[in-house]
């Protein structure tokens, strides 16, 4: 149960509390504490809260060395948990969610309050940097895609981001905080919070010059389970069941398409290798999917180079490949279980 704190209606900076969930994040906090904290000794901000979902590394004892509030979870509840948790204590009127693994930018702040200009403004999140920390091929891949996303979102926004986005409070509790009933794991609880927020009336903003480093290093395994497992599937299951196809950010129409003509290469390639068609075809069908992520290739390579560039946009066909299944399947259970005469997911 969250319990609501004194709420003041102003916006000034020290009446925004910085909430971090951590679970043996001790190598991710000594880099991404200090630039908060430093905005807590410089007036911006009233509090910085570590919420400890049961660590057993240092995360505690770090946190606590460098000066942040500490509190525990009593038991490993999930980040959503432990951010409602953070939010019984907190005192101000904007809670600022942050991932343990984000280095905010040192001028978040004035950027983040920006967007809260119009008192409709219910929440506001930013966007990764082009300048991920980790430097293997998957890393700056998903880092820079997250990138690129964000910075060409629309302005109102249609969900919410909780690696570094902010909520009034009052909004916040009023819609009940995440629902950590539904996703006990790490998944789109910040996107059905956004969606509740909407629901209630409330507007959410895409302030993309609100950014942050992210310090995750991203292999193949944990990349594939968490887009497909944690994101695209929860994700096809929540549009499918309540809010409807949004046209926005990774699941815009321009990005539906962009899924379907990556099935049609991986069906050209296919039928070219058992000689069924003509590799001309594969290649117009390349150059036309090349086209149409004209400007992440031109992100790839200002940031990494030509060969970069090639590869990552050759795997985002497969991003979308396994994005596409994931829709699929989810709609096929949908309507399975209306057949079966179940309740839906």
């Amino acid at each position: 149960m969250i319990e609501e704190p004194g709420i003041t209606e102003g916006l000034a900076g020290p009446d925004i509390d910085i909430i971090m969930p951590v679970y043996n994040g001790g190598e991710f906090i000594v880099k991404s504490l200090p630039p908060l904290l430093a905005m807590k000794q410089r007036g911006e901000v009233r509090e910085v809260i570590v919420v400890d979902d049961s660590s057993s590394d240092s995360s505690v004892m770090i946190a606590e060395e460098l000066g942040a509030k500490v509190i525990s979870t009593g038991g490993r509840l999930g980040p959503g948990a432990a951010r409602n948790q953070a939010a019984g204590v907190a005192g101000g009127s904007l809670l600022w969610f942050v991932d343990s693994d984000v280095v905010v930018h040192d001028d978040a702040v004035e950027h983040l309050l920006s967007g809260f200009s119009d008192e409709n403004v219910v929440a506001v999140f930013g966007s990764y940097d082009d300048q991920p920390a980790a430097q293997n091929f998957l890393s700056q891949y998903k880092n820079l895609v997250h990138h690129h996303y964000h910075n060409r979102g629309r302005a109102e926004a249609s969900t919410f981001w909780a690696g570094c986005g902010a909520v009034r409070t009052k909004a916040f509790l009023d819609v009940g905080g995440f629902d950590v009933d539904t996703y006990k794991r790490p998944s789109i609880e910040d996107i059905d919070l956004g969606y509740r927020l909407i629901e209630a009336g409330g507007q959410i903003r895409l302030v993309a010059s609100v950014k942050g480093s992210h310090l995750k290093v991203w292999h193949l395994v944990n990349l594939v389970h968490t887009e497909v497992f944690c994101r695209a599937i929860p994700w096809s299951r929540l549009m499918l069941t309540r809010s409807g196809l949004v046209d926005d950010l990774n699941v815009s129409t321009t990005e539906r398409i962009k899924a379907l003509l990556a099935g049609l290469l991986l069906l050209a390639l296919v039928a070219a290798v058992i000689g069924k068609l003509s590799w001309w075809f594969v290649l117009v069908v390349t150059v036309i999917a090349f086209a149409m992520n004209k400007d992440l290739f031109l992100l790839f390579i200002r940031r990494k180079g030509l060969l970069f560039a090639l590869g990552g946009v050759a795997f985002h066909q497969v991003y979308y490949l396994y994005s596409g299944f994931a829709f699929v399947y989810s709609w096929l259970e949908l309507h399975w279980l209306k057949i079966r005469g179940h309740e839906t997911p």
